[in-house]
């Protein structure tokens, strides 16, 4: 490709509108354009990297004996009724209705469709298991669709779905599919680590999540991981074994004092001069318009998707201010945050808020504590030396509530945890028969019974791991391409197109590559050689072969944009490396 050709526009200055270096490398180099909010034009750049990222997926998919089909983008909504998730899906699923009113969708994942197209075909234990995958665009309508090609409302998905007969058989094709991603994400030039994960909307048992670990602004997740083992999770699954903390406030009479001002945790820590282990937080969350009392240790901080999933809820959100104070009023209470306990002064709880009744979740920790301090729903007045049983009485529902918190011990070896930030571009789920038991997908056992298929779930976010690749590869000139992805492997510069021997040489090299089957670009553009040099390493070439006044001696100069190594070599040599090279990684 010569570059005066190339279809790209480079630009002086990132986007303003870009928050993370992916958006910003990928916008300013020419590589995306954005068409709406959370929708982006792929430019031949962009489609050249994503044709590479789904190459080396279909080629690992192939080999672990998954087998590629293509599903449809829109989605009657009979199927999602079918699998009980039309309602409970959330705001994200797109919404539409075709010229003859009937409802539909636009596919945010396929497990409603997949399910039904094995009913009608896997009739029989004979023809299990099996895996089928496709590579599809997706729309999830994103409340705030940020960080580029990271959180877009329309990306490109790899979702593959197997079929299985039990649940050994599901769990073997879960390590192939473990295996698979490994491979792929190897091949990328990606670094990635499998944790622990939280199913969401897709539901399922088990899963893990394949992040690529960065420090940039975009890592998505905190990742707790343990150096003394292999234990990583995401923080919304993650758990721990906590270090050993004052849990019994030594409080001998239990009695509600004024504590004037104690808004904040760390005020009535030190007005009453107690840790905030010994405090029984409260907090007031919406889940799904209903109201819920999130109880924890006052030292200790709600993970929001453990709480979701213990009240089986789909949306979740603090409640403001304003609300709090409603929900008190309703129930008698005079109490502004920070004041808010479980029940009253004299045990009477807090019931309702509008036409919803208060669910209560206290976290494990709380069990615990003995002769504590509680908010009392009274402005300006705690209980201290509260005792469960006496005071007030556990909740129904008790659960893993806690945000894991960097140096609390590894719940299997015991050493102190660590943590990162990552970016998601994989997952894989254990979904068993959530699909297959509602929509009555069934095959015939040796028995001659119906039994419903095993079902696992497996995503690889394409432009997600394209984005990923930038943000682990970069400097602040531009991109750095890992070879296996790159658009193109390298470009050659002439100096000076006006000088016959650069240019002689130049086309020489360039020719002998593409008849190698090296993908390379000629800058043939009558530029200053500062422009082409700046648009090289912002576009990102893995190797750039400039020939400049040093051709006269017989030499080029040969650059590793990855490393950035420089030397001058003879021609033949640059064209030798660069072949050596390309071979290696297809």
């Amino acid at each position: 490709m010569k570059m005066s050709r190339l279809f790209v526009q480079t630009l002086r200055e990132f986007p303003s509108d870009a928050e993370v270096i992916s958006h910003k490398m990928l916008a300013r180099a020419g590589y995306i354009r954005k068409l709406t909010s959370g929708v982006y034009n792929f430019l031949p750049l962009m489609w050249r990297v994503l044709k590479k990222v789904e190459y080396i997926i279909r080629d690992e998919m192939d080999k672990a004996g998954a087998q590629e089909l293509l599903m449809p983008f829109v989605q009657p909504k009979e199927l999602w009724e079918e699998s009980g998730r039309w309602g409970a899906y959330g705001g994200e699923l797109m919404r539409l209705k075709d010229r003859h009113g009937r409802e539909m969708c636009l596919g945010p994942t396929h497990e409603e469709i997949i399910t039904a197209i094995a009913r009608d075909i896997l009739k029989s234990y004979k023809q299990l298991p099996t895996n089928l995958y496709q590579i599809q665009s997706k729309f999830r309508d994103e409340r705030r669709p940020r960080f580029g090609l990271l959180r877009g409302r329309e990306f490109i998905m790899k979702d593959a779905y197997s079929f299985a007969t039990s649940q050994e058989d599901l769990e073997k094709e879960y390590q192939n599919m473990w295996q698979a991603y490994t491979n792929i994400f190897k091949r990328c030039g990606l670094d990635t680590k499998a944790v622990q994960s939280d199913s969401g909307a897709i539901g399922g048992s088990v899963s893990h999540e394949f992040m690529v670990i960065t420090d940039t602004d975009a890592g998505e997740n905190d990742v707790f991981y343990c150096d003394g083992c292999d234990y990583a999770a995401n923080s919304n699954h993650a758990v721990s074994k906590l270090p050993q903390a004052v849990v019994d406030g030594g409080f001998t009479e239990s009695k509600v004092v004024d504590t004037p001002a104690t808004h904040s945790i760390e005020e009535l820590c030190a007005f009453l001069n107690v840790p905030a282990s010994v405090i029984l937080k409260t907090l007031v969350y919406i889940v799904d318009k209903k109201p819920v009392l999130a109880l924890i240790r006052g030292d200790k901080a709600v993970e929001e998707t453990k709480l979701l999933n213990a009240v089986g809820g789909n949306e979740i959100r603090i409640a403001t201010s304003g609300e709090i104070e409603e929900m008190m009023a309703e129930n008698g209470f005079n109490a502004i945050p920070g004041f808010i306990g479980p029940v009253d002064e004299n045990k009477k709880p807090i019931a309702k808020y509008g036409e919803y009744k208060v669910t209560v979740v206290a976290d494990e920790t709380i069990k615990e504590l003995k002769n504590f301090v509680v908010g009392v729903n009274k402005n300006d007045a705690h209980r201290v030396g509260a005792n469960f049983g006496t005071d007030l009485d556990l909740p129904e529902i008790i659960a893993d509530i806690r945000l894991v918190e960097a140096g609390e011990l590894c719940p299997q070896c015991g050493q102190p945890l660590k943590v990162t930030r990552g970016i998601e571009v994989g997952n894989i789920f254990q979904l068993g028969t959530k699909y297959s038991q509602p929509m009555n997908a069934v095959y015939l056992d040796s028995d001659g019974k119906t039994k419903p298929y095993i079902m696992g779930c497996y995503g690889i976010g394409v432009t997600r791991t394209a984005a990923a690749a930038v943000e682990a590869h970069h400097d602040e000139w531009g991109i750095k391409w890992p070879l296996a992805i790159a658009p193109y492997h390298v470009v050659i510069v002439p100096v000076s197109v006006k000088d016959e021997l650069q240019m002689s040489v130049a086309n020489k090299m360039y020719e002998e590559l593409l008849a190698n089957g090296v993908e390379a670009v000629i800058d043939d553009r009558d530029e200053r050689p500062g422009v082409k040099f700046k648009d090289a390493d912002l576009i990102g070439f893995p190797y750039r072969i400039t020939v400049g006044k040093t051709i006269t001696e017989g030499n080029v100069e040969f650059v590793t944009r990855q490393t950035g190594e420089k030397e001058a070599i003879k021609p033949e040599e640059a064209v030798k490396n660069v072949i050596e090279a390309v071979k290696s990684v297809k």
